[in-house]
């Protein structure tokens, strides 16, 4: 394993990482000092690194000088930055290149229809930022694969968000502490599990509002109150049975949306183009669940 990639590696041990929103209008204009606000309320209440342009963020839709600016608002914050790379049309290579060249720490790398170790290589040789492979419930990676990843000299870690496959989760979490990686919990609907299964970080959508929720689980579970956990854990599937439900897609406007409700960001910019459409209705069920 590369120096740098295990130094990441070792710095996002026991780490939440907000996969934060990028906010934006209804025809995908992004405001970027309304992001900075954004990010930096995420930091305050209880995130410790931050992943920019991912699934949350919707970063395969955003043109390249909008990702430029938010990888940089994001640096400035002064916490671990992850940017997503891949699943789009651009280059993912060049992606994070920039990425590198504008500070961020490593890159979240898509999972793609193709060769996906091939892609890890690619972006590596680019870029030489630590890569945090990704197992998404939309592309769930065969097992096989997972260990040619996982044995890639770039690769610090692994993400799983499965969302209802536990046997994958589990399967995941342990091929990656086998490579000595780190095991990061992608999984929104079983995040207590997952960190009884063995995940040592977090990297999850669900942090991108109420972030405070989400942290407060780690630290019961850094605590060993067994009590504190369960009340936390109680809480945070509340919070995730009303916002990553089907449409799952929808999970991102229902966080903008709790985000908002929260005054993180203006109802005007508490928008996913991007998304399914929903019923207006359900924007009082997240907010009451939280409110």
């Amino acid at each position: 394993m590369d120096i740098a990639v295990r130094n990441l590696r070792d710095r996002l041990r026991g780490s939440l990482i907000a996969a934060a929103a990028t906010p934006m209008t209804t025809s995908g204009e992004v405001d970027l000092d309304l992001v900075s606000r954004y990010l930096v309320g995420l930091v305050a209440d209880g995130a410790t690194g931050l992943a920019v342009l991912a699934h949350t963020g919707r970063g395969p839709y955003l043109a390249p000088h909008v990702r430029a600016a938010v990888i940089e608002r994001a640096v400035a914050v002064g916490v671990p930055v992850l940017a997503g790379v891949g699943g789009g049309a651009e280059d993912p290579a060049e992606q994070a290149r920039v990425a590198a060249e504008l500070g961020a720490d490593g890159v979240l790398v898509f999972p793609s229809d193709g060769d996906r170790v091939a892609l890890h290589e690619e972006v590596w040789r680019a870029a030489r930022l630590p890569m945090i492979a990704f197992d998404l419930y939309t592309r769930p990676c065969p097992a096989g694969t997972l260990r040619e990843l996982l044995a890639h000299p770039g690769v610090a870690g692994l993400k799983t968000a499965l969302l209802s496959d536990a046997m994958g989760c589990q399967r995941a979490i342990a091929l990656a502490r086998e490579a000595d990686r780190l095991a990061i919990t992608g999984e929104d609907r079983m995040f207590g599990p997952s960190l009884l299964w063995g995940a040592e970080a977090a990297l999850v959508g669900i942090a991108a509002a109420s972030v405070g929720v989400t942290a407060a689980v780690l630290e019961a579970f850094a605590g060993k109150d067994l009590r504190a956990f369960e009340e936390a854990s109680g809480r945070l599937d509340r919070l995730a049975q009303v916002t990553f439900t089907e449409p799952m897609e929808g999970y991102v406007q229902r966080m903008l949306w709790l985000a908002a409700a929260e005054g993180r960001v203006p109802g005007t910019h508490a928008h996913d183009p991007y998304g399914p459409p929903l019923q207006e209705e359900e924007r009082a069920v997240v907010v009451a669940a939280f409110g």
